[in-house]
């Protein structure tokens, strides 16, 4: 602490102001009306000194006196050398000219959106490009403090992050509906249930900038409806650096259960196991966990390490290497009502529950980028990301015909350890001044583990003064082993060629390929208790001294799988392979109108089978489809500052591996099976923008949209004895239509050497989602398997919410010596959403609408020292989720979460 508060002292009291000389100045475009040119570089000739111009053409450099050699150079313009002279303490402007070479505009568009962190340099991207695209920088990231890759793609609009996790509804369309790839090629999922990866374990430390396609081109995959987020992989390109940052977090929750704070045993600090099922599981007790909970500082932090070099290979090649390591935790604390009643309102399950939460997560990154000359260039990404989530959950309460004087306990601990393993090989070849090639292919695999997963229930006896234990099934009390692996190798290949009159027409044609195979496998070991040994009193914290090996040999319970006495494990396996073809024209009708029209073909092929206690021997089934995907957008050019967009596409959307296995898994309160019926979804999708760019750095935006979807997929309870939840086609259409308002702006930006600017964001969506609701449709498709009672005849999209707002204010200034202060505050608001469809006559469950308050503090005391600070939740709102009953509305899951506080700083050698 003494160590930060004289850091902090030192930024605070002032800064060496060494007598240097400074120079600086404007770069311009002698080619084009002295236009200023972004991203020119400026350097020292013979040192490693430069810099980059801003968005309006300015640099600055600080210097020792003396005499020096300026170069000044931009991609498609000759270089210039500058002599120049500097006395200490000088402030000399000298302002540079830069002649085209002869290299045309379009080619020079490209090369200055490489640096695609700043937010200018999408802005600028973003209207240039004849595609509607929505992106944000690693720039935009750090001002307003974003530290994975879920909360940034919340931050544009008409995207909402589902509360206590990492899945994005974009324009109303959850996971199903959307689609991640990482530098364009396709991600794997980490979750059995969800299509996509968690885009929580994805730091921003890896990212150059994250782009949103919400309308739909044949270059992207079919399997499409709301968007696609792809990862851009952070890109070095500077001569070395070394960064090490560290930090600290807290929960204001957590702090307060501080000595109170206990987790169940297993899983180490690092969020790492290497435990499973035990040997000889059904005739011993060889369990390796203690069901003692182990107290816990709830303080986390951060570690993270980044470096960075290139080098000249030969006269044209340049190698550039980055690498960054992190690891970082936190600890979580919530307690609040979450409970199951009937239409009437009687309790199902109702429960008072606490929730102890502790997450980490270990991020290493590799890349290496071969320039081999101006016209072909290779690169490699791989990536590793290991990720835990420990809680330990307490629920005491009512629950029918076990504990019904609000008299029961469940104790549940669960760990669950991700790790994801990406390797990609790209390139780029021009392979004359018209045509490009474009590739790459990866390898990825990802691990998810929930080893040892543990649930006991009790109840309070007052005959014997204390807790006995409770069972109205076998699998009341259990341990339960989880273990998914899913390999995917992926190949894009597109050739384009410009043609007509300046290059008016592109043709682009490729092909992609994704083969993708999963292997799921869950044992759950019962423990059956003998009726005599349900009055044994028991210390809830300490069931160890029932659950023993002695206990077991004296038959005081027996354990017992689906089978029986058989170990072997429910299982599940898919295979999916998708082979694409597409071809994309692109065409400048006149000097304001520009299009592109495509057309994709895909073949599809999903196989699924299965082993588990719905099925007696194993079982599985194969659809196959071929699918024909046209899509066409339009451009066109109001001014030098205006666009208007039109954008319209066919997509379609694919049911997932566990959603057609025959495979049960259960919650405390909810039960989840597939459907071998399931089929996928048609979707037809337009967009039509205007867009305004005022100024560098500045946006005014609004969108209108709409979607029409065939045979929608909607997860639903359905009729039975344990009113399990299933997924359905539940009627033979739905749609969606809403309007967006983006505005970024300047509010004020003193002109100087330095910034110093206040500027604002704003993004508004209004979604209204429709979908009819066909009992027998779905009877009838399932062939009777599968019934349900749905309340309603129609209902809104599940996770949509009509309204999102997203609101920021970022002050930014700038001193000698790259000193700086960045401070954003950011808010952020979503309207009431749909969370599942209400049943025999019960009510929707709904989320209430709610926002939360960020602040963000960052401070650079010279260019090798920095500091962070954040304030997060800081209005610290209830979650609540209610059942929208027709006698009034209960409260169905509420809690608070708290605020989170972190400090940092950073150090750059």
């Amino acid at each position: 602490m003494r160590f930060y508060l004289l850091l902090i002292s030192v930024f605070v009291f002032g800064i060496s102001t060494a007598q240097k000389a400074t120079i600086s100045g404007v770069v311009t475009d002698l080619s084009f009306n002295n236009e200023a040119i972004s991203y020119a570089s400026v350097s020292v000739k013979g040192t490693s000194i430069g810099a980059l111009t801003d968005d309006n053409g300015k640099y600055s450099l600080e210097l020792n006196s003396g005499n020096y050699t300026l170069v000044f150079s931009f991609v498609g313009y000759d270089t210039i050398e500058v002599p120049v002279s500097l006395k200490s303490g000088e402030r000399k402007i000298l302002n540079q000219g830069l002649k085209s070479d002869g290299i045309t505009i379009d080619e020079i568009v490209i090369e200055v959106v490489q640096n695609r962190e700043k937010e200018s340099a999408l802005l600028v991207e973003q209207q240039k490009a004849v595609e509607i695209k929505q992106n944000i920088g690693a720039q935009e990231l750090s001002r307003k403090g974003v530290g994975d890759v879920a909360t940034a793609v919340a931050k544009t609009s008409g995207v909402s992050k589902q509360e206590g996790s990492g899945n994005v509804y974009v324009r109303g369309l959850g996971d199903r509906y959307n689609s991640t790839t990482m530098n364009g090629l396709p991600l794997p999922s980490n979750d059995p249930e969800k299509k996509n990866i968690d885009l929580n374990l994805f730091s921003t430390d890896i990212v150059e900038y994250i782009s949103i396609d919400k309308v739909y081109s044949a270059k992207n995959f079919g399997d499409f409806a709301g968007g696609n987020v792809d990862i851009s992989s952070k890109n070095y390109k500077g001569d070395g650096m070394f960064e090490i940052s560290l930090g600290s977090r807290v929960n204001t929750n957590a702090v307060e259960k501080n000595n109170q704070f206990f987790l169940q045993d297993g899983p180490n600090y690092f969020g790492f196991s290497d435990y499973g099922v035990p040997n000889n599981p059904v005739h011993s007790f060889n369990f390796n966990n203690s069901l003692t909970p182990q107290n816990e500082a709830p303080f986390g932090g951060n570690l993270g390490l980044k470096v960075g070099k290139s080098f000249d290979i030969g006269q044209t090649g340049r190698l550039s290497l980055f690498a960054t390591a992190s690891f970082d935790n936190g600890f979580e604390y919530r307690e609040g009502i979450n409970q199951n009643v009937s239409a009437q309102g009687a309790k199902i399950k109702s429960f008072n529950q606490e929730r102890f939460a502790y997450k980490t997560n270990t991020t290493g990154m590799f890349n290496a980028n071969y320039k081999i000359n101006e016209n072909h260039k290779i690169s490699y990404n791989s990536l590793f990301i290991n990720s835990s989530d420990q809680t330990r959950d307490i629920f005491a309460g009512f629950i029918r015909d076990i504990a019904e004087n609000d008299n029961g306990l469940v104790q549940r601990g669960t760990y669950t350890k991700n790790t994801v393993f990406i390797n990609q090989l790209l390139g780029n070849h021009n392979i004359s001044e018209k045509t490009t090639l474009d590739w790459g292919t990866s390898y990825n695999t990802t691990t998810g583990d929930m080893p040892d997963r543990t649930q006991n229930i009790l109840k309070y006896s007052d005959d014997f003064n204390g807790y006995v234990l409770a069972q109205n099934t076998i699998t009341d009390n259990h341990r339960y082993y989880q273990s998914l692996k899913e390999d995917e190798i992926a190949a894009n290949l597109a050739l384009s060629r410009k043609f007509g009159t300046d290059d008016k027409g592109k043709l682009t044609v490729g092909y992609n390929g994704r083969f993708k195979k999963r292997d799921f496998e869950a044992v759950q070991f019962n423990f059956r208790i003998i009726g005599s040994e349900l009055t044994t009193v028991l210390d809830p914290n300490n069931l160890n001294t029932f659950f023993n090996q002695q206990n077991f040999e004296n038959g005081l319970f027996s354990i017992e799988t689906f089978t029986g006495q058989n170990v072997t494990p429910q299982t599940y396996n898919g295979d999916q392979t998708i082979h694409s073809g597409f071809a994309n024209l692109e065409y400048k009708l006149s000097d304001k109108l520009s299009g592109i029209v495509g057309l994709r073909y895909e073949k599809v092929e999903q196989t699924v089978k299965w082993r588990t206690q719905l099925s007696s021997s194993p079982e599985g089934n194969t659809f196959d489809r071929n699918e024909f995907l046209p899509s066409l957008v339009l451009k066109y050019e109001l001014n030098e500052k205006q666009n208007l967009r039109f954008g319209a596409s066919k997509t379609y959307t694919l049911p997932q591996f566990k959603e057609r296995a025959m495979f049960i898994y259960e919650e405390v309160t909810e039960g989840k099976r597939g459907n071998p019926y399931l089929r996928p979804s048609e979707n037809y999708n337009a967009d039509f923008k205007w867009e305004m760019f005022p100024k560098d750095g500045e946006l005014i935006s609004v969108t209108v949209f709409g979607k029409y979807i065939l045979d929608p997929i909607n997860e639903v309870t359905i009729a039975s004895s344990s009113n399990d939840i299933s997924w359905v086609n539940i009627g033979d259409s739905g749609y969606a239509y809403g309007a967006e308002l983006e505005v970024r702006k300047n509010l004020f930006d003193i002109e100087g050497d330095y910034t110093n600017r206040l500027s604002a964001g704003l993004n508004v969506s209004y979604l209204k989602t429709h979908q009819e609701i066909d009992i027998e449709k779905v009877q009838r498709e399932t062939e009777g398997t599968l019934n349900i009672n749905i309340t309603d005849e129609t209902s809104s999209f599940t996770g949509a919410s009509d309204l999102l707002f997203n609101a920021d204010l970022s002050y930014i200034k700038q001193w000698r010596n790259e000193a700086e202060i960045m401070a954003t505050v950011a808010y952020s608001y979503y309207s009431d959403k749909l969370y599942a469809l209400g049943i025999e006559t019960k009510g929707n469950l709904v989320d209430r609408g709610m926002g939360t308050l960020d602040f963000i503090l960052k401070t650079k005391v010279d260019k090798n020292i920095g500091f962070d600070f954040s304030a997060k939740n800081i209005l610290n709102p209830e979650f609540r989720r209610v059942q929208e009953n027709a006698s009034g509305y209960v409260n169905a899951l509420t809690y608070k979460r708290g605020a989170f506080f972190s400090l940092g700083m950073t150090y750059t050698f």
